[in-house]
């Protein structure tokens, strides 16, 4: 104890810090509250050091003459951005923890253009007067939905039935797909019974489950069928004087297989029309483009539902949308309309920016342009177009490593899967080509937590002890940096043929 307490008594005050010339300069700059902080920080890291018993005299005296630059690192890192870009080589395109769907260019100026300014979000320019922030997006998605022509209408006895309409297909936007679930179930079944099926209560990341935001929504749930199996004389047994809605639930991010039945969709939407009822639809992913393009089925679009006669479709606009986060309500339009009118839809409305980046987004599907939305773009690479930059990749590594360190790196193209990620298309893979990457002197673990250290990070999957890249998820823009990266890990490279 005694010769910690001499060991403290060398260690310098906060004011001793501040008055130095070095700390003048830095208070200079970052102003006297962070440098403050940042002696702080760093003098409590020093008396943790002495009084776990790591620091003699020689030792402590080292540390100090290091004092000023670990306040200048201290400095940089509290006053850096904690949320950064990373280069995502996992090959999942929805990567949840990297933040699902990356926004399109033309979104990123869209929000640019109009987030820096005041804009007409709630004004319309033609009157004059007070408008909607609903119509700058809403119009797209007619555009998009328009083959859609059916309409829900309410009864005097509180049932519905279908009629046709022109343009009925409304869309508005709450903040994510649970909100959207429970604006909807909020507005069409409060104090009322929903029947689902018990194989389809899902349960997703972040423990969000459909039972506890029925709960919340004050509908009751009604649970029909078993685990592997749900006919539709299970939902129609259950109909009863309560009934307020038949709800579909897309089974997010696991499949059941084996002995299993479930009702088809146009089952549940005769179901729906027999009894008057609105037959509601939570996709969750929500796709705008056909996935059967690129070889994986079972996935509905949006679309797709609306046609086959749901009233209702909720689902995340920064899934297979491509889009910024958002939860997006699309059917008929009265149906959306009462949603609209729910004074939970404040509650959960979103702001100007999403607006703006999901309006960049629809216009791309608009007009076509696929290659515009990343998410897209890199669902319908092809195997050998991956090959191909992956080949490219190993041999600029090569020509950039530091032929003068004693470790070796390995590089090997193999078969490999992409997976579409963030809940959608459970069992679907997209064959791709993976780069595997050994170090003689590095375990996998060791490889990838030198890559994910990096500047930018780079965050890959390790397999059967090889770090392993895929190239579909990382942006041609970033090959080069890749390339950077690798060569900056000791070892020489070359390829294993």
């Amino acid at each position: 104890m005694k010769a910690h307490a001499n060991l403290y008594r060398e260690l310098p005050s906060i004011d001793e810090l501040l008055r130095s010339s070095e700390a003048a300069s830095l208070i200079q700059d970052e102003g006297q509250p962070a440098v403050t902080d940042a002696c702080r920080a760093v003098l409590a890291r020093l008396r943790n050091e002495v009084a776990t018993g790591h620091f003699d005299p020689d030792k402590l005296r080292l540390a100090l003459t290091g004092i000023h630059a670990a306040i200048r690192a201290q400095l940089r890192q509290s006053l850096s951005y904690s949320l950064k870009p990373v280069i995502n080589a996992t090959g999942v395109v929805l990567h949840t923890n990297l933040g699902r769907a990356p926004i399109a260019s033309s979104a990123i100026d869209h929000i640019a253009a109009t987030a820096g300014v005041y804009s007409n979000l709630e004004f319309n320019l033609d009157s004059g007067e007070r408008g909607k922030r609903d119509v700058h997006v809403d119009r797209l998605f007619r555009k998009l939905l328009s083959s859609h022509d059916v309409v829900h209408t309410q009864s005097a006895d509180g049932r519905g039935t279908d009629v046709p309409a022109k343009s009925s297909v409304s869309t508005i936007v709450v903040n994510n797909n649970a909100a959207a679930v429970l604006l909807a179930l909020n507005t069409l079944a409060e104090g009322g019974e929903v029947i689902v099926s018990r194989g389809e209560l899902v349960e997703i990341g972040g423990s969000f489950r459909i039972p506890d935001v029925m709960s919340k929504s004050g509908a009751v749930l009604r649970e029909v069928g078993t685990t592997n199996r749900t006919r539709v004389a299970d939902y129609e047994r259950a109909i009863n004087e309560r009934t307020k809605l038949l709800l579909r639930v897309h089974r997010s991010n696991f499949e059941i297989s084996g002995f299993t039945e479930q009702p088809q969709i146009s089952e549940l939407v005769a179901l729906a029309a027999k009894h008057k009822l609105p037959l509601m639809e939570d996709l969750g992913s929500g796709a705008l483009f056909d996935l059967r393009t690129v070889g994986i089925s079972n996935e509905p679009t949006v679309l797709d539902s609306l046609q086959a006669g749901v009233h209702v479709v909720t689902y995340s606009g920064d899934k297979l949308l491509g889009g910024p986060q958002s939860g997006l309500i699309s059917g008929c339009a009265d149906l959306v309309q009462k949603m609209r009118s729910n004074s939970l839809f404040r509650a959960l409305r979103v702001d100007k920016l999403t607006y703006a980046a999901l309006e960049a987004v629809l216009l791309a599907y608009v007009k076509r342009d696929y290659n515009a939305i990343p998410t897209v773009r890199m669902v319908q690479l092809s195997k050998s177009e991956i090959a191909g930059r992956a080949e490219n990749l190993i041999a600029q590594v090569s020509g950039n490593v530091d032929q003068r360190t004693t470790g070796k790196l390995r590089f090997e193209l193999v078969d490999g899967e992409s997976l579409i990620g963030g809940g959608s298309a459970p069992s679907a893979v997209l064959p791709t080509t993976l780069i595997a990457i050994t170090a003689s002197d590095l375990s996998a673990n060791d490889l990838a937590a030198r890559l994910r250290s990096a500047t930018p990070p780079a965050i890959s999957r390790v397999e059967e002890g090889r770090v392993l890249l895929d190239l579909r998820t990382v942006f041609p823009s970033q090959d080069e940096t890749l390339v950077q990266l690798l060569a900056q890990i000791p070892g020489d490279s070359h390829r294993e043929e």
